[in-house]
């Protein structure tokens, strides 16, 4: 039984895994998106959230610690320079989980993984990171203007109107 057992071993060993989520790091870092199962992909967000917070801080300190995870110095430049420039202001979420469906040989949870900031189809609807929206204050208190009740007026004919 794996009671309180946090790390999902994904069928290898600690060398086999630990290879491997440096990989599909880096393949995600280079890319920015990347097709794997969700198991895999839940791992790596575990993996990589951590290395892009680190990138925030731009030291040689941070660098070399980043470099021992991912092994590739391309990759190191790329979150440096690009990812860590866009990713600035957000307070961490840096990876989305996009569920697929199942893959059709063995019916396992097939997602993508990508960053956050770097998609542009949610970029393009104006959720973007840049605008900074004030806190929301609730309070505890149920508002009592609930008898009063919005009357909805008719529009008006359009069509009357362009019709000269």
């Amino acid at each position: 039984m794996r009671h309180g057992k946090k790390v999902n071993h994904l069928g290898r060993t600690h060398e086999h895994r630990a290879a491997m989520l440096s990989n599909m790091a880096t393949s995600l870092i280079m890319h920015k998106r990347i097709k794997t199962t969700l198991a895999k992909a839940k791992a790596l967000q575990k993996y990589v959230d951590p290395l892009i917070t680190k990138s925030k801080e731009d030291t040689t300190h941070s660098r070399r610690i980043v470099f021992k995870y991912l092994q590739n110095k391309f990759a190191v430049t790329e979150l440096f320079r690009e990812i860590s420039s866009k990713i600035a202001e957000r307070p961490g979420g840096y990876t989305r989980i996009i569920k697929l469906g199942n893959r059709l040989g063995d019916a396992a949870e097939m997602c993508y993984i990508e960053l956050v900031d770097f998609n542009d189809t949610y970029l393009k609807e104006g959720k973007t990171t840049s605008t900074k929206k004030s806190p929301v204050r609730r309070s505890l208190k149920k508002s009592t203007s609930t008898s009063e009740k919005v009357v909805n007026t008719p529009k008006e004919d359009t069509a009357s109107v362009s019709e000269e």
